[in-house]
């Protein structure tokens, strides 16, 4: 197996397959992510309530004995093995890096919102599901998700400039009630540059009519100074 096929463990140098690695983190992602959705919909039994309350904390004990996941240990080794391959220097976006690890929208986090990147183009365009977790009022999407993802997806923009840039600015605007259990598209393009500053647009529409607006400043750094650094300090 080539290295370029294998992830490392923060703690530990012993080389573990990249694709089972990554679908394995990813399946039980899905499944934690499915069962917190069901806990929220459904009225279970006191006992299974009980009985999974215990199950959960007895499988959070036994897994803090496996060595920590460092984020930025893994994103340097990405940065590097490219570096060394004689690839793209910038930000490296890849299983071994810890990118799905991430918040909101990481594939292999438990945590995250159902998101799927349909088209690649002057403007891209990602498919969005909330479930019943991250309901607010009665049906509706809570606004601080709505946001959250609109500050992933607008990143989508900067993956695809392979240029390092964090969010500056973030300004959302809830047009009409984003529903929950309904496929949303949302949409994000370059609106314009200034200097370091990046202006990025999106929009989320249901059924083909918009229900929020995002407008977002980026703000470019340099590379050393981006987590991903193997020179960061």
């Amino acid at each position: 197996m080539s290295t370029s096929e294998t992830d490392f463990k923060a703690t530990d140098t012993t080389p573990i397959p990249l694709d089972a690695d990554l679908a394995a983190r990813t399946a039980t992602a899905n499944a934690l992510r499915d069962l917190a959705h069901a806990f929220v919909n459904h009225n279970a039994s006191i006992e299974s309530i009980e009985a999974m309350g215990a199950w959960a904390r007895s499988a959070a004990a036994d897994y803090v004995t496996a060595p920590v996941r460092d984020r930025m240990a893994l994103m340097r080794a990405s940065r590097e093995m490219a570096e060394r391959e004689g690839g793209d220097q910038g930000i490296i976006v890849s299983a071994r890096s810890g990118y799905e690890d991430r918040a909101v929208a990481g594939k292999a986090n438990p945590t995250g919102v159902d998101i799927v990147p349909r088209e690649y183009g002057d403007v891209i365009i990602v498919d969005v599901l909330f479930r019943k977790a991250f309901e607010g009022p009665p049906g509706r999407v809570h606004g601080g998700m709505v946001a959250a993802v609109f500050d992933d997806v607008t990143g989508y923009i900067i993956g695809r400039r392979n240029t390092p840039a964090f969010t500056g600015e973030l300004t959302v605007r809830l047009v009409a009630p984003v529903p929950i259990n309904t496929q949303l598209e949302f949409r994000t393009w370059l609106e314009s540059e200034a200097g370091r500053k990046l202006f990025i647009h999106a929009e989320a529409l249901a059924d083909g009519k918009v229900v929020a607006t995002c407008k977002a400043i980026y703000i470019s750094v340099d590379p050393s100074l981006f987590a991903g650094s193997s020179t960061t300090a």
